[in-house]
């Protein structure tokens, strides 16, 4: 649906354009003019056919895309490795390798396995196998018996800080904590909070300025919370699909590009099977409580409170610039879900900390082909050097 309103928009358009009625966006300025001019000059007929032509052909692709993904056999077939603390439907999962121990805490939103997505793109297991470090992931799983009524501090003062006592145990001293996504976010409460228990922390687009950069979609998504509450109120949490209605959002032709490009590929390629098994984690989402959806979306997104001092754990108001613990930042420079602006808010807020700017997306810089030269190695070395 996302396809077809996008590409027959465009079709629907052509009469505004040829009349130089479209307001464009200033950086397509010079753009835009060129291509007012192109159309001006052309057959209103034949240009007409050519983008409907041109509609049909990339609609059909995308059709095409989502029915080979739909019928494609790769399924995750990885062997889980063993649980070494169990909290609620939380879980650390240990992948061994030998070196000091590793906190690793992805966000609430999706399923702890992007870390891990598969044998050939897991920043886990290369990270054990390199044998420095010894990674331990934080499966925060579903929300389920008392976890449906936490907020953002339950998840910090609870599981994530039992979680570090038993790694710092297990380290015979604190240990280093690496955040992701959210779960970047959540961890810096942490080191802040248990500085016995953070030696070095570890932040890969982690957002804290939310205002920062923030798109005309989030605007609208931070400004309609209110909308949603019954729904909040209803189920007790955020849907898996409302969540992903959001994500969409931030850009909705991007189902179209995907599928499109993923028609083209050869299904038996590392790339098509790679694609498969991004998309099955993404459709595979978790829903986030009531009032972590709340603070998230009405306090984080909307008001802002994490950058303007005002998110406050057990009476504390989070402020990285209190962490002494080492600091590496990896900032995404083609983020669409956390813009680079709003996580370099937190590098500089974090004294010293060595920051890391990488020419990938905010999923690809985990799994994407590069990431083992943009950010696997950095973040190793990195982990490997701090005391």
């Amino acid at each position: 649906m996302s396809a077809a309103m996008s590409l027959t928009g465009a079709a629907a358009a052509l009469p505004l354009a040829r009349r130089g009625l479209i307001r464009w966006h200033p950086a397509l300025a010079a753009e835009a003019e060129a291509l007012t001019a192109e159309i001006a000059e052309s057959d209103e007929t034949d240009l007409t056919l050519a983008v409907m032509e041109q509609v049909q052909e990339r609609l059909s692709a995308t059709l095409r895309g989502i029915e080979l993904y739909q019928g494609h056999g790769y399924a995750r077939r990885v062997t889980e490795p063993p649980a070494a603390w169990e909290q609620g439907p939380a879980r650390l999962l240990d992948f061994g390798g030998g070196g000091r121990p590793v906190l690793f805490a992805p966000s609430l939103v999706n399923r702890a396995h992007v870390l891990d997505l598969d044998e050939g793109a897991s920043l886990m297991r290369w990270l054990a196998g390199r044998g420095r470090v010894r990674p331990m992931l934080m499966d925060w799983g579903a929300p389920a018996g008392p976890v449906r009524g936490y907020g953002t501090a339950d998840y910090v003062t609870g599981p994530l800080a039992d979680a570090l006592a038993h790694v710092a145990e297990m380290a015979g001293g604190p240990a280093p904590l690496v955040g992701y996504c959210m779960g970047g976010t959540l961890s810096a409460a942490a080191a802040q909070l248990y500085p016995d228990r953070v030696s070095a922390l570890g932040l890969l687009a982690a957002p804290w300025d939310f205002h920062a950069s923030l798109s005309p979609q989030a605007k609208v998504y931070a400004g309609s919370v209110g909308f949603w509450r019954p729904v909040l109120e209803a189920f007790g949490e955020m849907p898996v699909d409302l969540l992903q209605s959001f994500f969409a959002a931030l850009d909705p032709n991007l189902a179209q590009r995907k599928f499109e490009a993923f028609s083209r590929l050869d299904m038996d390629s590392p790339e098509a099977r790679r694609f498969v098994a991004l998309e099955d984690w993404l459709n595979d989402g978790v829903p986030l409580t009531a009032r972590v959806a709340e603070e998230t979306l009405n306090g984080w997104f909307g008001q802002n409170r994490a950058a303007t001092g005002h998110w406050l754990i057990d009476g504390v108001v989070i402020d990285p610039a209190r962490i002494a613990a080492p600091a590496f930042v990896a900032i995404p420079e083609k983020d669409r879900i956390v813009p680079p602006a709003s996580a370099a808010a937190l590098a500089a807020l974090l004294p010293g900390a060595t920051t890391l700017r990488l020419p990938a997306g905010h999923i690809g810089m985990v799994v994407g082909r590069h990431a083992e030269t943009t950010l696997w190695r950095p973040l190793e070395r990195w982990l490997a050097a701090v005391e």
